[in-house]
């Protein structure tokens, strides 16, 4: 038996001692579970949980005829302890196992991880990649004759502009026409933007454009000063690939965690009406939708989260470049409403947008520890929720059930 709330028990006991014999048939209380009937019959009184010793208490009073005004003493609610046990059980089973399945996911995660950086270094010892990269960024930072702030503007600001609407400008097209089918047939709501709202659209556009110039740019004035304190960043000399993997490991970790709670104090009704809300006009999102939001989001879920990581690691330019790049394409994808052959699956965030209150993250580990991926993890799209390997759009694969008829 698990410990009781002796202080509770025993004013119960005591309360009900003068006036309730000793002996009760186990037929007077048919709601005991089998523990308590045998402990019943055993005569083991002072060890009954509180849900046994309410039963047996209800069959005496009807034996005895307690008067009506008689109440025996009521925690909240019915099978009270035996409930906050199971409670406490079930909520202890599901951290660890969440605990074990996080475990699984890093320890996998990690030994992918070095078989990647031991291959990739063989590759690049053997290639001599490592020396053509260091040619090139040395010509580069002779012909900007060491600006530093030019080749930060150029680093930080210009390569992942181009990235992201390079990426963006291809499922425009796709957005607009409905061409070409290659793409079209990868839609992950079916009905939906086929083809997209044009003033819908032409207002994100402009929404876009004032947060990447009017926010996003600014952003990078105190960014650069961190950057340049740590005295790193410019070097002439590059990282190695190895300390690059190890960076982008930190910063979608980094991500992760300021994205996921920034992202859910975002839902809380008092910010959703006035902030996030914008966001969300979208249900059924495009690609270019990932940085549409209120200014005030924009800094604190959109921007921070990805420029945090290299700030805490002074990271180089190069470095820099490549994860501001990666992390506006790959919320791209996961606002493109396109499950793409090959690319990472947008299924988790696309139902985010289709439900609201369910996968807050990127990764989705932080959903899951917090319980808020529950809803999508028994739906078609958490089966989908892979990459694809193959041309079948999942979509065929694995369909949505009928709706039932009204």
């Amino acid at each position: 038996m698990p410990d009781k709330n002796k202080e509770g028990k025993k004013s119960v006991v005591l309360s009900l001692s003068l006036v309730i014999p000793k002996k009760i048939h186990i037929s007077h209380a048919p709601g005991l579970c089998k523990h308590d009937r045998w402990m019943i019959t055993h005569n083991i009184p002072q060890q009954l949980c509180y849900c046994a010793l309410q039963s047996v208490c209800e069959a005496k009073q009807a034996i005895t005829g307690l008067p009506a005004s008689f109440q025996i003493p009521k925690m909240p609610g019915r099978h009270t302890a035996a409930r906050a046990y199971s409670c406490c059980f079930s909520q202890g089973k599901k951290l660890s196992d969440a605990l074990r399945i996080s475990a699984y996911v890093f320890s996998t995660g990690l030994l992918m991880f070095t078989a990647l950086v031991n291959s990739c270094s063989w590759f690049m010892q053997n290639i001599n990649l490592g020396n053509f990269w260091q040619t090139v960024w040395l010509d580069f930072y002779d012909y900007m004759e060491g600006d530093e702030w030019t080749i930060f503007l150029i680093g930080a600001a210009l390569v992942p502009a181009l990235a992201f609407w390079g990426f963006n400008g291809i499922l425009l097209v796709a957005d607009i026409t409905g061409k070409p089918t290659f793409i079209t047939r990868y839609r992950i709501q079916l009905g939906k933007n086929d083809p997209v709202d044009t003033k819908k659209l032409c207002k994100a556009i402009y929404t876009v454009l004032g947060n990447q110039f009017f926010i996003s740019f600014p952003m990078l004035v105190p960014m650069f000063y961190i950057m340049k304190w740590w005295d790193n960043t410019f070097s002439k000399e590059l990282p190695t690939f190895q300390w690059f993997l190890v960076e982008l490991s930190i910063f979608t970790v980094v991500e992760e965690i300021l994205f996921y709670y920034t992202h859910r104090l975002g839902h809380h009704p008092v910010l959703y009406k006035h902030i996030h809300k914008k966001h969300h006009e979208w249900t059924a999102p495009i690609g270019l939708v990932s940085i549409y939001a209120h200014p005030v989001e924009h800094i604190v879920s959109n921007t921070l989260p990805v420029m945090t990581g290299p700030m805490i690691m002074g990271s180089h330019i190069v470095s820099v470049a490549a994860w501001f790049s990666i992390a506006l394409v790959t919320t791209s994808i996961s606002h493109c409403g396109y499950h793409l052959p090959l690319l990472p699956s947008p299924e988790f965030h696309d139902f985010h947008h289709l439900k609201f209150n369910q996968c807050y993250g990127v990764l989705g580990v932080l959903d899951f520890l917090h319980g808020t991926d529950k809803m999508f993890r028994q739906t078609k799209a958490f089966e989908r929720h892979k990459i694809l390997l193959g041309l079948t759009p999942l979509s065929e694969s694995i369909p949505e059930p009928p709706k039932k008829a009204e």
